[in-house]
């Protein structure tokens, strides 16, 4: 048989160097013997080298070396038996392990789906997203236009309060000024009524003074009658008598004549001062009447701009009534938009915030479910890998049994390590070393993958926040 080697299954600290004769012809172990250097699997806890002898063994000796060697084949069988059972167990174990993966293979596939569903939900509130910014935007192009408007009318408003001021400053500067014309008014119908009370006592002086003249001329012509009586009577009685008597027509005469001059002086005094007096009643009353007028004028066009005031006080105060309302009304409903949308985009925000998390929750679990199935694949392929050995080395080993002698001579004492075995036992009895080193580099290397990952999810995950919060800024 060539050399088999195990250099690449097992370390160094549980390797060592025999070696092994096989005896050609007879019983005994002389003649032409050939080493072989073999690995076994069984070292003892000083890793050494020991010395080799070649002796001479004799009967007994060798028949003892055949009752170690039944010993030994008996603990081989009872080693096999247990590696076989260990074997079977193992095996159970792996199936259940492709099981699993078979299992986890179905769950990856549904994640892998769900989440490309979820990829495709997600890639839609981006859409979203522009409608609600472009309806924010709409929104706060609104509120601003509605502000400019509400900045027009407090505007207007102000203008239209400057110009009630100067109203009522000029309807206050009217009122005084109807004030004064009101006591101008009266010391004027005042004047008018001095005016017409002395109007009346000089009718009543000129009807005296008419009624006096009239008494005066009859008066006069009553004297004058008599006179002319008297006078005839004395013609009458001076002719009758023929008596020569004093003249008295020229005194009759006289007197007649200062009478009539008396008579007309009493009567252009009376016209003069008659007429002076109604020419100045009349000039008065003139005077007055159109002082009167002019005041009637001037009162009547007050009470119509007192009117007109009034009539535009009353508009500007609706008016001002009116805008003040529709400023509330604006002002109210933009502030009910102005909440309902600050409730809009706060939901918004809570549930893009949620849909964030739950994202990140999924992609958590994708990730941790990528690390156990490259976890999983790396120990199939070690498994993998280890069957293809097995198979290797079962294919190799299957030529026949092979019985190896180990003679390892310590102080000119023999001592027999492990006597014969069959490659095959060799190969069964190294399988669970194998497997379990096999077993440990691949678990080694499958930590090593969940640090290096974890590790580079830990870097990932600050980069994310980041992210997050620049985002967010964008969104506030």
């Amino acid at each position: 048989m060539a050399s088999l080697g195990y250099d690449s299954f097992f370390p160094a600290s549980h390797r060592r160097r025999v070696e092994v004769r096989s005896g050609g012809g007879g019983g005994g172990y002389g003649g032409s013997s050939r080493s072989r250097s073999v690995f076994t699997s069984y070292s003892s806890p000083m890793s050494r080298a020991a010395p080799h002898y070649s002796l001479a063994v004799s009967p007994m000796a060798a028949d003892l070396e055949m009752s170690k060697v039944a010993q030994v084949s008996s603990e081989m069988m009872a080693v096999r038996t247990a590696e076989k059972t260990q074997l079977q167990d193992l095996n159970d174990r792996f199936a259940g392990f492709i099981e699993r993966v078979h299992h986890l293979e179905l769950q990856n596939r549904a994640l892998e789906s769900e989440l490309q569903v979820l990829r495709q939900c997600h890639r839609e509130p981006s859409g979203l997203r522009s409608i609600y910014e472009q309806e924010v935007r709409q929104l706060r192009a609104a509120v601003e236009e509605a502000c400019g408007e509400r900045q027009a009318a407090q505007e207007r408003r102000h203008q239209l309060e400057e110009a009630l001021r100067a109203l009522q400053g000029r309807y206050e500067e009217e009122v005084l000024a109807r004030e004064d014309s009101e006591g101008r008014l009266a010391e004027v119908r005042k004047g008018a009524d001095e005016t017409a009370l002395g109007r009346a006592e000089e009718e009543k002086r000129l009807d005296t003074l008419l009624d006096e003249l009239a008494f005066l001329k009859r008066l006069h012509e009553g004297e004058i009658t008599e006179l002319q009586a008297q006078m005839h009577y004395s013609a009458q009685v001076s002719v009758e008598m023929k008596v020569v008597k004093p003249d008295l027509s020229a005194a009759l005469r006289d007197i007649r004549a200062q009478y009539e001059r008396l008579t007309q002086q009493n009567i252009q005094s009376a016209e003069e001062w008659y007429r002076t007096k109604v020419g100045s009643m009349a000039d008065t009353t003139a005077r007055h009447s159109d002082d009167i007028r002019l005041a009637r004028d001037e009162a009547g066009e007050f009470r119509r701009l007192l009117k007109a005031r009034d009539l535009e006080i009353q508009a500007c105060q609706s008016l001002n009534q009116a805008l003040e309302r529709q400023l509330q009304e604006v002002e109210d409903k933009q502030s009910d938009e102005i909440a309902s949308m600050q409730d809009l985009i706060g939901q918004l925000e809570d549930e893009l915030r949620t849909i964030k998390n739950e994202m990140a929750h999924y992609l958590k679990e994708y990730q941790d479910l990528l690390n156990v199935k490259m976890a999983l694949d790396i120990e199939i392929a070690a498994y993998r890998k280890l069957l293809e050995g097995e198979e290797t080395r079962f294919n190799v080993g299957g030529v026949g049994g092979m019985s190896s002698v180990f003679s390892h001579t310590i102080s000119s004492t023999p001592s027999f390590g492990r006597p014969v075995f069959s490659v095959q036992s060799s190969l069964t009895s190294g399988t669970p070393y194998l497997l379990g080193t096999r077993l440990l580099s691949s678990s080694s290397f499958s930590d090593d993958m969940l640090t290096s990952s974890t590790a580079q999810k830990a870097r990932a995950s600050p980069a994310k926040e980041e992210e997050e919060e620049e985002e967010k800024g964008e969104e506030e």
